[in-house]
């Protein structure tokens, strides 16, 4: 059977096209979804190391904050209660919150940090009150509501009624002293060697 010549180039342009068609299915396409599976991965990766490199640098962050509170920290009983106390005085009279009282209660010990619990109740208006919160929440200072209970005086909500029970850490006394020594230990020795020579 002869083709003419009509017949040829739609048969050519025919197997041209159902060739590009099979190429797209088995060539294009699934090179194009294994790129875009590609690009999303590398978007994936980047994500993750720009978190990491995150993490990394408030890591540093805070370890430079954690050394300053360790060297200026509470070395005390007394220290720890006197800090805080003064903290509180002043958070109220920013606030405008009035305590009524204030009382501190010593709790256990653990791993060389100690805990000091303070027992505040005050009376102030709901913008004294979050105001209160939000400066013990945001402190410098290693301290956190562990409790807290929020009362209305009254049907307006003029007067609230604030009992909170804030936690404090400190390092004890013990730990401070135990670390002194074998720092200064190397240069006992360092002094018993140019004895023996």
């Amino acid at each position: 059977m002869v083709l003419s010549k009509r017949e040829r180039i739609l048969a050519i342009a025919t197997l041209l096209v159902l060739g590009a068609l099979a190429a797209n299915a088995m060539i294009i396409s699934p090179l194009d979804k294994r790129r875009q599976r590609t690009t999303n991965e590398k978007l994936e990766l980047e994500a993750q190391v720009a978190q990491a490199q995150n993490l990394f640098d408030r890591r540093k962050m805070l370890e430079r904050k954690w050394k300053g509170l360790l060297s200026e920290g509470m070395r005390s009983d007394a220290d720890a209660e006197s800090r805080i106390a003064r903290a509180l005085d002043e958070w109220s009279r920013q606030t405008r919150l009035e305590l009524s009282s204030v009382k501190p209660e010593r709790t256990s010990t653990e791993k060389g940090m100690n805990e000091i619990t303070f027992v505040v109740a005050g009376r102030g208006g709901l913008d004294a009150v979050a105001s209160f919160l939000y400066k013990v929440e945001t402190s410098e200072l290693p301290v956190k509501v562990t409790d807290m209970q929020l009362g209305s005086a009254g049907e307006s909500g003029d007067s609230m009624s604030l009992q909170l029970r804030i936690s404090a850490m400190y390092m004890g006394a013990s730990q401070k002293t135990s670390e002194k020594p074998s720092q200064k230990q190397p240069e006992a020795n360092d002094h018993d060697e140019e004895q023996l020579f």
